[in-house]
């Protein structure tokens, strides 16, 4: 039995736990909030029986193998390297570090320890995914690639009301990008690879981040555009253009429905399994490579193109983040690493 902890007690942790209560391998033992009240009050509720308020406590407890962590983007990178340098195995959500340098020291951080280092970006985990895979087998060359995911934040109407949450922070490695625009940018280098070149815009909401942008990015023989936003909705799928046939896919970010249209007029829906909650799937692989001790890349790889994708977005967006001063990186490097 893998005993595992959380970091986080809001919304997208209760997604998780349900998921992973799915998981037969996966026992939820310890809670963590900077208040352990709340730490308390958020464990009892979801059924753990140890509680903490000190992340040093937690990372040195013997009764946890394991740790969740869903707190802002800007702390995953240090609550990683403290549990995984303790020998604990790590989920993290999306995204997986502020940027692409903090990645490539958590890889070498996980294989240094023996440790399973995972993000949790459910829907390439999904079954769904799995059929987008298989449909791109029947469409001849791809030529095309058009993702997006636009959802109106509801914390949007607080921020044209001048407050401030943490989905609109930059001090905390978030935005557009980095809370919307990942599920369209990790799909895209898990089926495709890194592109070669990118170009990207975006719209700066006043004083703060971004609201929307768009990215081409060009591959040999193949462009892609990924639109994503948090101050509009979009109702078109995403899609894949194939020499032979198109790919439809009614959502990117939460793959239920594909379709494929071939030149000669026919069609084809793919079967999918029908779930309500595809967090199972993350937390399924998750206890399958601790179990089996995959301490390999096969995934975490793929979280270091997705942020090189989006290091340079923003590069080319002049968003920077606290997070990205190198000399404060560099030391983490050299204490934690050599």
């Amino acid at each position: 039995m893998i005993r595992f902890a959380t970091i986080g007690t809001n919304f997208v942790v209760d997604w998780f736990l349900e998921g992973a209560s799915q998981c037969r391998d996966l026992k939820y033992t310890a809670t963590y909030s900077r208040n352990l009240e709340k730490a308390m009050k958020y464990g009892k509720k979801h059924g753990s029986s140890l509680y903490f308020d000190s992340l040093e406590e937690m990372a040195k407890c013997n009764q946890i193998d394991a740790v969740y962590i869903a707190s802002p983007n800007s702390e995953h990178f240090k609550q990683a390297m403290l549990m995984m340098n303790c020998g604990k195995h790590v989920m993290i959500e999306k995204t997986m570090a502020s940027n692409a340098r903090e990645v490539e020291i958590l890889i070498k951080t996980a294989k240094k320890n023996q440790v399973v280092l995972m993000e949790a970006v459910r829907p390439v985990y999904d079954p769904g995914f799995q059929a987008i895979e298989n449909a791109i087998k029947e469409i001849g060359t791809v030529r095309r690639v058009s993702f997006q995911y636009c959802q109106y934040s509801s914390r949007y109407d607080k921020f044209k009301n001048g407050i401030v949450e943490n989905a609109f922070n930059p001090k905390l490695s978030n935005g557009s990008l980095t809370d919307i625009g990942v599920y369209c940018v990790h799909p895209l280098v898990r089926l495709f690879g890194e592109p070669d070149e990118i170009l990207s815009q975006a719209v700066i909401l006043p004083d703060s981040i971004d609201g929307e942008g768009t990215i081409i990015a060009k591959y040999d023989g193949m462009l892609a555009e990924l639109i994503y936003s948090k101050i509009t909705d979009s109702k078109v799928p995403s899609q894949i253009q194939g020499e032979n046939g198109s790919v439809i896919i009614k959502e990117i970010y939460n793959p239920r429905e594909v379709v494929i249209y071939f030149r000669d007029g026919s069609m084809r829906k793919e079967d999918i399994v029908d779930c309500d909650m595809n967090l199972q799937f993350e937390a399924a692989e998750w206890a399958r490579m601790i179990r089996e001790k995959d301490y390999s890349d096969r995934h975490s790889r793929y979280s270091l193109m997705a942020l090189r994708v989006m290091d340079e977005a923003r590069r080319q967006q002049k968003i920077v983040f606290p997070a990205d001063m190198e000399e404060d990186i560099g030391a983490m490097d050299k204490q934690d690493i050599l």
